[in-house]
């Protein structure tokens, strides 16, 4: 296949420079082909035509490769692009990938178990079952508040707020306690309950409850209730600083100063029980359809991840948020790292299921762009 404009463009700036230093050659010949099968009706499936062009001329100046899994009615697997751009390999079909916020769906998950079982009530307070992690300034903050992103807590600190800003820190590391030691220095935005504002900081310290309730570490938790009885065998969470993804991937890249930069490497020890996952898409697809089906959080409590607070402009539950994509009603979750944008997305009744990973080369920017060119195809029909 020729080269696209895109690609080519892409192609020129990596001779540049990618990584720690310039290239000999430009890193790939011509854009992959897309890898794809499809069992769906054209009446009743996703639009398999748009899925197609969405991954097609893949890699190009906003992806290098794509990874997509469409069911219900219907199947469809797409995947394009390639593994590394000096090699030009074509990208795996089975990578494991950063997941990033796509992590508060396990958060959520296990916070909702615990309870299930007694040991959590979601009207119990932080001040009840982290004492001395708030300061007396912070109003009573429930479980539920955190879970559904009103607990009014203000954003923790970080080692960059952009790609560019965190890319120099990419090997350092922020704990969970300094980033939430950050946000209760800075008092509270609001009153617990009366606003909703999305955040990493409401999951890091449910984190932090979860490994305070359970006497356990949050990633052997996640590993426990959630890998092990989904059959999730590719997913975990970085040991300690570790800043690799272990096992067949996909190196992800973004554009910093104008040039493409390999940012599969970094420490995202602050993203912890908030963004920290790595996964497949088919272990993502496993967690989607056994988390719908009441195979994860037992009724009532799975009620919780579906239910909007009441106050103006919400869009979160416990962990999913709620979208409407072509009149159609879909609950899921976003997720982004440098070099990755995840999705995971479905109809309550199953009937379409949508999970993809992104190599984005500009996956903490425009969101919306990469979920319009690859997810709302998936929704179309």
């Amino acid at each position: 296949m020729p080269r696209t404009g895109r690609s080519a463009l892409l192609a020129a700036a990596l001779v540049t420079a990618v990584a720690a230093g310039p290239l000999a050659a430009p890193a790939f010949a011509a854009a992959s082909e897309p890898a794809r099968t499809s069992t769906a009706p054209a009446t009743a499936g996703p639009d398999t035509e748009a899925l197609a062009a969405a991954v097609a001329g893949l890699p190009d100046h906003d992806a290098t490769a794509a990874l997509l899994r469409v069911g219900g009615a219907g199947t469809w697997r797409g995947t394009a692009g390639v593994r590394d751009v000096r090699t030009g390999a074509p990208a795996l079909e089975n990578a494991r990938f950063r997941a990033g916020s796509v992590t508060k769906v396990v958060t959520a998950s296990i916070v909702l178990q615990l309870a299930a079982e007694g040991r959590i009530d979601l009207d119990g307070t932080v001040q009840r079952y982290l004492p001395g992690l708030l300061t007396e300034d912070f109003a009573p903050v429930t479980v539920r508040q955190l879970l559904n992103y009103t607990s009014g807590l203000r954003p923790g600190a970080s080692l960059g707020d952009s790609v560019e800003e965190g890319y120099p820190h990419r090997f350092e590391t922020l704990t969970p306690r300094q980033v939430v030691a950050d946000a209760v220095a800075q008092g509270p935005a609001y009153a617990p309950g009366t606003r909703q504002t999305y955040g990493n900081i409401h999951y890091t310290v449910l984190g932090m409850l979860i490994e305070k309730v359970t006497g356990d570490s949050y990633a052997h938790q996640a590993e426990l209730r959630i890998f092990r009885p989904l059959g999730m065998r590719h997913s975990s969470f970085p040991a300690g600083a570790d800043p690799r993804i272990h096992g067949p991937h996909n190196r992800g890249y973004d554009w910093i100063d104008g040039k493409l930069v390999d940012v599969t490497d970094w420490n995202m020890s602050d993203r912890f029980a908030a963004g920290d996952l790595i996964s497949t898409t088919a272990d993502l697809e496993r967690l989607l359809v056994g988390l719908f089906r009441g195979r994860v959080v037992p009724e009532p409590e799975l009620r919780e991840m579906f239910t909007l607070p009441d106050v103006p402009g919400a869009r979160y539950g416990a962990g999913l948020e709620r979208f409407e994509v072509n009149g159609k009603v879909i609950w899921g979750k976003t997720g982004s790292r440098p070099g990755y944008a995840t999705v995971i997305a479905a109809t309550p009744d199953l009937s379409r299921t949508l999970v993809y990973s992104v190599n984005s080369t500009d996956a903490k920017g425009d969101g919306l762009a990469v979920a319009q060119r690859f997810a709302f195809p998936a929704f179309n029909r």
